[in-house]
């Protein structure tokens, strides 16, 4: 099964701070709930976990994340990751190509995504409704954080003093039971649409 995502996300900072952060893959992961860089291989190669808790259960998911395709140039490069669960069952691949665009003002930016994603075993099951709603949950929580992480780079290059304010922790876990609360909103959005129809 896939889905495919596009996201534009307005941030707090210029665009060359922007593009100099997303070009660090392991800050990128950080900004992503639930996701940790393990290992770096090489300089585009790198091995990487995700948990997700939902109430007591905790799923963890390992693989592979490759950056490719960097332009300097046009600000824009690509990421392919694949991963499985720990017993197999599941499995996912995302393609992903990230844009930073500049904005009228120097201070702003904008960060543009557009990826593909393939899923298959439990993690297919949610169906491509499902995994629409629980994709904008994860995605309006990393560019929250993407932006807190840019806003205060922004900060240490203007104003000196602001270098030695501590970095806004980033959540350790993806939370699993707002995803759920989410797509099962939808779904009553979506029983009640068609009763009324």
């Amino acid at each position: 099964m896939k889905v495919e995502i596009d996201k534009t996300y307005p941030m707090p900072c210029s665009s060359e701070i922007a593009w100099e952060f997303l070009q660090d893959v392991e800050a990128v992961a950080g900004c992503m709930p639930g996701a940790k860089i393990t290992e770096r291989l090489d300089a585009g190669h790198y091995k990487g976990t995700v948990t997700v808790k939902v109430g007591p259960a905790t799923m963890s998911f390992r693989g592979d994340v490759e950056m490719h395709d960097v332009d300097p140039a046009a600000r824009t490069l690509r990421l392919l990751g694949k991963g499985t669960d720990k017993t197999g069952t599941s499995g996912a691949s995302m393609n992903l190509t990230a844009r930073i665009e500049t904005a009228e003002q120097d201070d702003q930016c904008t960060l543009v995504g557009a990826s593909e994603v393939s899923m298959s075993g439990k993690a297919a099951a949610f169906g491509g409704r499902m995994m629409n709603a629980v994709a904008d949950k994860i995605l309006n929580q990393f560019a929250a954080n993407f932006a807190d992480r840019v806003s205060e780079r922004q900060a240490q290059r203007t104003t000196p003093a602001a270098a030695s304010v501590a970095s806004p922790p980033v959540s350790g876990e993806l939370d699993g039971i707002a995803l759920v609360w989410t797509i099962f909103k939808d779904w009553l959005r979506g029983l009640f649409s068609k009763k009324t129809t």
